[in-house]
This record gives C-alpha cells, structure tokens and sequence, in this order.
C-alpha cells in the first residue's frame, strides 16, 4: 500500500471498531450521470466512499466486514476491470489488483462480481450497514442480496437479521477533521481568498457578472484545484438580494455592490467565502453603513467559535448585532421596541433570513449533527477542535414601504471558512479582503 493511503485504511479500522462483530458494511461510490446525449456531467466520486477508500474511479463498491472470535476484518474493493479498448477512449483504470495493492485493501473484485460475492460475505452476518433509503439502486441490490442468503437456510445459513445506517458513523468521524485535512482545506481557502482578491482587482462598471466570475474559475484551475466547490454567486445590484442566485449574466453597474459567494474544491475539500464590494471601488455612505454592521456582526459571532460553547451561540452573537443596527439605521421601527423584541418576534428576518453558518468540509454543507441528541431538549451541540464551518452573518434589503430608500436593494454577505481549534479558532480564508480600507485599497491598485 502507497503510504499516501495509510490514512484512508486507519479510517477503515475506526470504522470497523464501531462495527457489531461479524457485521459487514456496503458503501457505493457516486454513478455517472448523463448531460445530454453522449456527454457526461463531470465525474465525482460520492464523499463518504472517497473519505474510506480514496479511489475515485466510477463503479466501485466498498465492503468491510467487521473482526468476529478469531477471524480478522477485512476491506475489499469491487471496482473496473483493466480494459485497454475503453482506455483509449475513458482514461486509465486500476483494476481490481492494482487497487488492491495501491490503496491497501484486503482484496478486491471485478465490480461484475459484487452480488455473487454478497451472498458469500452475508452469510451468517448478524447486520448490514448500509446507506439506508439513499440509492435505490443499492435498496434493489440489497434485497436481491438478502433473498439469496435467505435461499440458503436449508443449509443452516442465516441472512442478516438487522439493517443499520452507516452513515451517522460517517458523519461523526468526517466533523472532526485530522491534521492531513486541515492542511488542504487551508490550502483551499487560500486559493479562494486569492480568487476573491483576483476579482475585486478585475471588477469595473459595465462588466457582465459571469466576466468576473470567469476570473474566479481561472485563479482556482491554475492553482491546481479540481473545480468550484459549487456553483459560483456572482450578484450585482438587487440580485445580491436573492441568496441563491445563479444566472450571473447581469450587467455590473457603477454604484452597485457585487455580492460573490464561491470558493473552489481541492483534492475532495471544499472552501466558500463570500465577500462583497462596490463596483466601481468605492462605497457610497449607505452602502458603508450597512457593510459595516454586517462586518461587527461577523466579529461578534466569530469571538463565539470557541470549544465547548454551543453552535447557535455563533448565530445568536450575530443576530443581536445585526438587530440592534437595523434599529439604529431606521430599517426597523424603534417604536416596535428594543432589540429584545425584535429579536422575541423574530421582525429581523424581514433583513436576515437565514443561518450565520453551516459544517464545511468534503461538501459544502458538510455532514454532522448540529444539536446534541443525546441531551435531553437536544440543545445546540458543543464545539470540538477540529470541527470546520463557515460564519455567514448578512442583510438583504429589498424594496419596502417604511424602509429608507437609500438602503433599497443592497445585498450585503460576508462568510469566512473556520477551524475550531483547542485555544478559540483559526480563519483559514483570512488572505481574502474584508474591511472596507482593504477592498477600497486593492480595487484602486490593481
């Protein structure tokens, strides 16, 4: 096994050590899909498969089946056979014994092989782990597994006598991220934070907001990341006011403010950092304002990123800022009360609608529990060191009556990607520009 994979084979085994004895777990990589006629999206693999295996080829299954008395567990890989015709045309393949031998598994198969060899491995195993209800494809080869077993118990061969989903154990080894991992997403952060910057230096009035998001997609391939880690936001005017805008085919006004949230993946790893800007490198006073309140409500929720407090501290640290201001700055009625009622009745999200953060890692909203199921009420869960998230605090201001003018359609969202580290936090995207004198600054000295 090539030492660069020993990390992914220790997962295996911390897997494996979770699992009942005699147990046998099935994970599936991610299928092709089909764009249009014989084109394909761009392949990529499934994250929980990569995160166990490593492997990114498509048609590939994972098996592990957990130690039990004397007998050792054991990883195989059911992947492509070597085929030097559809190389040619696909690109390489490792083969079942080249995957076996690089990556470190127990043995591997020709992915022709899985339901025959299902039946040999389910034989007397008291559970399957699997992805239950996630692929449809898996839930019919399951059945047709178990129906096999069952086939046999005239032989005195049992079937599985439990399903359990393999995925909360995923989950809760992928929210904690080892040195290896945090080396890449740092990695990954920088190289957005460079794009961010790229794009602030490129921004003029009357470009089209997919010009400047073609700047983002250069500075991410040519620093060797594999792709956006999702589709990029790139929001001029009131389209900053609209979260999830994806046409970027509007004109960049002088005037305007530009919101981007877009950031790349690398080697499986996502980033996503938002900045916004004016258009023409210099904010109005409004525009400053608001820009600033979103900037204090960052800093007050990232002084919560620390372990041991709780999730939603993050969330309610910002949302008492950002309150607060929207009192101060006329957009909410100081006669429907202080910051306690518009926090109570919850008037805010006229402003700020959704979440200050979300898990980051292989996905972009990455998996983990965000409250601690094991307490009664299920409160907010703890922050550990090794956890990765984003602080997203914004303020969306759309057309209203009672709401000055001046604040109309400015779309304001500032996210950074953070470590939870054992003495507080570390911003890994903390080379992008944020303070209005470095974004003024970089956009006049391009």
């Amino acid at each position: 096994m090539s030492t660069a994979y020993a990390t992914f084979a220790a997962r295996r085994a911390r897997l494996l050590a979770q699992m009942e004895p005699g147990a046998v777990a099935v994970l599936s990589t991610a299928a092709e899909v089909a764009r249009n006629s014989d084109s394909d999206y761009p392949y990529r693999h499934d994250s929980y498969f990569y995160y166990l295996t490593g492997f990114t080829e498509p048609e590939a299954t994972l098996v592990l089946v957990a130690a039990r008395g004397d007998v050792p567990s054991c990883a195989i890989l059911f992947c492509r056979q070597k085929n030097a015709e559809r190389e040619i045309w696909d690109g390489f393949r490792h083969g079942p014994e080249a995957a076996r031998t690089t990556f470190g598994f127990d043995a591997a198969f020709a992915i022709e092989d899985l339901d025959a060899e299902m039946g040999r491995l389910l034989a007397n195993a008291p559970v399957l782990y699997y992805s239950l209800g996630r692929s449809t494809p898996l839930d019919g080869q399951v059945k047709l597994w178990l129906s096999n077993v069952r086939a046999q118990s005239r032989s005195g061969i049992t079937a599985p006598a439990m399903a359990a989903d393999l995925l909360p154990l995923l989950d809760e080894m992928r929210l904690l991220k080892d040195e290896g991992e945090i080396a890449i997403m740092q990695r990954a952060a920088l190289i957005s934070g460079n794009a961010h910057a790229r794009a602030m230096r490129a921004t003029r009035p009357g470009m089209r907001e997919y010009e400047i998001e073609a700047e983002l997609l250069h500075e991410f391939r040519r620093n060797g990341a594999q792709a956006p880690a999702y589709n990029s936001i790139v929001a001029a005017g009131a389209n900053a006011c609209v979260l999830h805008y994806s046409a970027n085919n509007a004109l960049c006004k002088d005037g305007d403010l530009i919101l981007i949230d877009a950031g790349c993946e690398l080697d499986g790893y996502a980033s996503d950092i938002t900045r916004t800007y004016p258009v023409n490198g210099r904010f109005s006073e409004p525009q400053k304002r608001l820009y600033e309140l979103v900037l204090a409500a960052q800093e007050a929720a990232l002084k919560a990123v620390q372990p041991g407090a709780r999730y939603s501290n993050i969330h309610d640290a910002a949302v008492q800022v950002l309150a607060q201001g929207m009192l101060d700055l006329g957009l909410l009625d100081k006669n429907s009360g202080g910051v306690d009622e518009v926090i109570k009745d919850k008037s805010y999200l006229q402003f700020y609608m959704h979440g200050t953060g979300h898990w980051l890692g292989m996905d972009v909203h990455d998996v983990g529990l965000y409250r601690d199921t094991g307490t009664a009420g299920k409160p907010s869960r703890p922050l550990q060191a090794g956890m990765v998230l984003t602080v997203e605090p914004g303020i969306y201001v759309r057309p209203a009556e009672g709401v000055p003018e001046e604040y109309w359609n400015i779309g304001i969202r500032i996210e950074d990607d953070v470590l939870v580290t054992d003495s507080g936090h570390t911003i890994l995207s903390a080379g992008a520009p944020k303070t209005v004198a470095e974004i003024e600054q970089i956009m006049q000295h391009p």
